[in-house]
């Protein structure tokens, strides 16, 4: 579909085929934290730094909008949760539409799914429905895909959770899966041979740069479309220089040393 392609090539650059997302969408679930006080600063610092997309609720397009600087691609996110829900913060509901991302000027949109938690049917469901809307409407769809929950026989992060996980998002329509890195290089192969939509890794708990830019590279050597990576962005003391770095691994295929020299630099 030709509106799908054309939306896809703000999110994945038309070259490389590669692709840095930012998501942003932490407000909701955790409220406001460091790096993200002031959403447009944020946005610019990140699309300064040559990123594709970021990823957002309502509120980034509404109050981080930016009237200057780098454009950026907008992913509206359509899951949420609370970290301060009684009951289960892994249960994902639906607080937006296709048909509303398309009017707040979206390129495409996310939704997450926990894999192995209670609530695991009502996101599947979800997932699904929102993919028919994509479908439609030549919206590509980003699938948050995480193994997280009571139903899980091995740790979240074991290759054969995230390959589980990964696979779901594929087969009920994802264009993009997000999930977790396994920790080398060779077992997320595995996953990204296992998924026929494109897989990025997500950056998860803030790391040390070394360490942040060696999880890229092994990602990137395992076949990976690239990054969606937050606060290793977003909370970095310099996060355009951070986002700069990770695009020599991502799209000018750099080693990781090349890009912790000129981040130090």
């Amino acid at each position: 579909m030709l509106g799908k392609s054309i939306r896809m090539e703000r999110i994945i650059d038309r070259n490389t085929k590669k692709t840095i997302i930012v998501p942003m969408d932490h407000g909701v679930t955790v409220g406001p934290i460091e790096g993200l006080i002031d959403m447009g600063k944020a946005v610019d610092e990140i699309a300064k730094g040559g990123a594709n997309a970021v990823v957002g609720h309502m509120g980034l397009p509404l109050h981080g909008h930016r009237h200057h600087g780098k454009d950026v691609g907008l992913i509206l996110h359509l899951s949420a949760s609370s970290c301060l829900n009684p009951t289960d913060p892994n249960d994902k509901v639906l607080v937006n539409t296709v048909e509303r991302a398309l009017k707040m000027g979206a390129d495409g949109v996310s939704v997450h799914v926990n894999v192995g938690s209670k609530t695991e049917s009502a996101q599947l469901e979800i997932l699904g429905m929102i993919a028919g809307e994509c479908l439609e409407w030549g919206m590509p769809l980003l699938a948050m895909m995480y193994p997280r929950g009571e139903g899980l026989t091995h740790d979240e992060k074991s290759p054969e959770m995230v390959k589980i996980a990964a696979r779901i998002g594929s087969e009920l329509g994802a264009d993009i899966v997000k999930t977790y890195y396994t920790g080398d290089s060779e077992t997320m192969r595995e996953v990204v041979e296992g998924c026929p939509s494109p897989v990025v890794i997500a950056g998860g708990s803030k790391l040390s740069d070394e360490e942040t830019l060696k999880m890229i590279r092994g990602a990137m050597d395992a076949g990976c479309a690239g990054l969606s990576m937050g606060r290793n962005a977003f909370q970095h003391e310099n996060p355009s220089k951070f986002v700069k770095a990770a695009s020599m691994i991502v799209h000018e295929d750099r080693s990781a040393e090349e890009a912790l020299n000129f981040l130090q630099r």
